[in-house]
């Protein structure tokens, strides 16, 4: 969505700049829309912050603890399926 059309901004005392409202509009940025900020070669990055961190499984793994032998991949396709019908039947 690259445009050719240059708007201008100023940074205000306390480091604060205004997004044009067209800029605004396209992107959907609310009042409180919360940015991140990234400096490039080019000059300054700003993309919508993403809601929760990024984790890997290595980092969650484990975190509710469980007694007994694992399930298989088999019990656990079995668990699913039983309570999509559960659910099912009820509506």
């Amino acid at each position: 969505m690259a445009s050719a059309e240059k708007l201008t901004t100023t940074v205000s005392t306390k480091g604060q700049i205004i997004l044009p409202s067209a800029i605004r509009q396209r992107r959907e940025w609310r009042a409180g829309t919360r940015l991140t900020v990234e400096e490039t070669a080019d000059g300054v990055l700003l993309k919508p912050a993403t809601a929760f961190s990024k984790t890997r499984p290595q980092d969650v793994f484990g975190m509710l603890p469980r007694r007994g032998k694992p399930k298989t991949l088999e019990e656990m396709d079995a668990g699913v399926l039983a309570e999509a019908r559960r659910r099912h039947a009820r509506s």
